[in-house]
């Protein structure tokens, strides 16, 4: 009989210890320890399902020259906001994380791009749903098909089995915090059952071409919950964001070994599922005929998208003795900065009032070329003057007031263009990299420092 001994792991980092520590020593966070039972088990019982017993291969090395290419196949899909984020489809034998905050739709969206493709044998196991419940979501969203396998299963070894009776070419797993291995004593969702298990399926990919999704939950601080090896063990992280109360959804990827980690995907929720945005500018800006003071257009870039947001400011006397300063989808040390520059190079006397900043349609963006943007959105709140809806800005701005260039402004300029825009202002070092673009029905206006840019909007 294999003997067992107590140990306690760190629910964050996977930092094993003898005895309870309230504080640990690897990852510094606080009352994280956890008790699990270790068992020694004999070395012919070690491993996974698919070596256990079977004689290893041997592998040689080879010279990295030695090595030959060959073309990457992916699956394609329907759903353009995923296939995007993944790099272009799914690469039969990868490992991808879902994660994302409870009831913000992750399990609407991998059911929906399996209802999406019956040409694809699909594997769906839910450890945390009954038949009848998937079978209500699918009737929601209003596809089906034959070629769709549901199994509610939270024990790993019975998983692969079904996995090697249905050989599917997808498989999906809801979630990996409810699996548990029956050779490991310890509860679903500790740091030892999600390592293991996740190592198993990774096999399992690996060994029979299987494209796996894993859904993960997240912590209250919003990192995806189990120990950081999850992350590096799995080939593609997707981040699923945004507000339950909001309509629309984002997924970015964090990690991706088949792709760019820079492009994002837009969702919009409703009583059938979750509809891709084709175009998204088209939804994060307002009634474009309606000129309001506090509100500038500023055009960000999403990987290789072009996107055009509205941004909000509202500026008001301090009721209080401390001016307030509020962001929401900004960062807040950049306005601080934003405001200093304002103060101390241009006049403007904001230390005394409350700032309020919002970006609109939930998202959270980190572009320095939204600078310029929030500067005029900002003035305009508080000399109350309009700035007009037809006038779009690009240009990062410098602690000294000048207006500095960004990357990729031709995008910029044809999104501002296609949406009907007439005109946009971005920096005068921009003007060497436009030398052969031409905009037709657009104006393309150079400015240097921000004094210009109140001269056109302001005079």
């Amino acid at each position: 009989m294999a003997k067992q001994k107590t140990i306690f792991v760190c629910q964050s980092c996977g930092n094993t210890s003898a005895k309870w520590l309230g504080k640990c020593p690897s990852c510094q966070e606080w009352n994280t320890f956890q008790e699990e039972i270790q068992s020694n088990e004999p070395a012919n019982q070690k491993g996974s399902l698919f070596t256990r017993g079977n004689k290893i291969e041997k592998k040689e090395a080879k010279l990295l020259k030695d090595i030959e290419l060959n073309e990457q196949r992916r699956f394609p899909l329907k759903d353009v906001e995923l296939s995007r984020v993944l790099g272009g489809g799914i690469v039969p034998g990868s490992l991808i994380l879902f994660g994302g905050q409870p009831g913000i739709g992750k399990s609407t969206l991998l059911l929906q791009i399996s209802l999406q493709h019956a040409y694809y044998k699909t594997l769906y196991i839910s450890g945390e749903e009954s038949e009848e419940q998937i079978k209500l979501r699918a009737e929601r969203i209003g596809s089906n098909h034959n070629n769709l396998l549901v199994l509610t299963e939270n024990n790993v070894e019975h998983i692969l089995e079904q996995v090697k009776e249905q050989e599917p070419d997808l498989l999906i797993v809801d979630s990996i915090q409810t699996l548990y291995s029956s050779k490991l004593e310890s509860a679903p969702g500790t740091v030892s059952q999600i390592r293991d298990c996740t190592a198993e399926l990774l096999q399992m990919a690996k060994a029979y071409g299987i494209a796996v999704f894993l859904v993960g939950h997240i912590t209250k601080e919003g990192s995806l919950a189990g120990p950081k090896v999850l992350e590096h063990m799995v080939d593609t992280v997707i981040q699923f964001e945004g507000d339950r109360n909001n309509l629309y959804r984002i997924i970015r990827s964090i990690k991706n070994r088949f792709g760019s980690t820079n492009e994002l995907g837009i969702y919009e929720m409703n009583q059938y599922g979750l509809k891709p945005v084709e175009n998204p500018s088209d939804l994060l800006i307002s009634e474009m005929n309606q000129d309001l003071s506090g509100v500038a257009i500023g055009c960000t870039m999403e990987g290789n998208r072009a996107l055009l947001i509205e941004i909000q400011a509202l500026v008001s006397t301090a009721v209080y003795g401390t001016p307030q300063r509020s962001t929401t989808g900004y960062d807040g040390r950049r306005l601080n900065m934003l405001l200093a520059v304002l103060e101390k190079k241009c006049g403007f006397n904001l230390a005394g009032k409350d700032v309020f900043l919002n970006i609109t349609g939930g998202l959270k963006v980190e572009d320095t070329a939204l600078d310029l943007a929030v500067i005029c959105a900002i003035l305009s709140s508080n000399q109350d003057v309009n700035i007009s809806s037809r006038i779009a800005f690009a240009g990062e701005v410098g602690l000294s007031g000048e207006v500095r260039p960004v990357q990729r402004i031709e995008n910029r300029i044809k999104e501002a263009e296609k949406l009907g825009f007439e005109m946009i202002l971005i920096a005068e070092s921009n003007r060497k990299a436009l030398k052969n673009f031409n905009a037709e029905n657009i104006k393309v206006r150079f400015v240097k420092r921000i004094e210009e840019v109140f001269g056109v909007l302001f005079d």
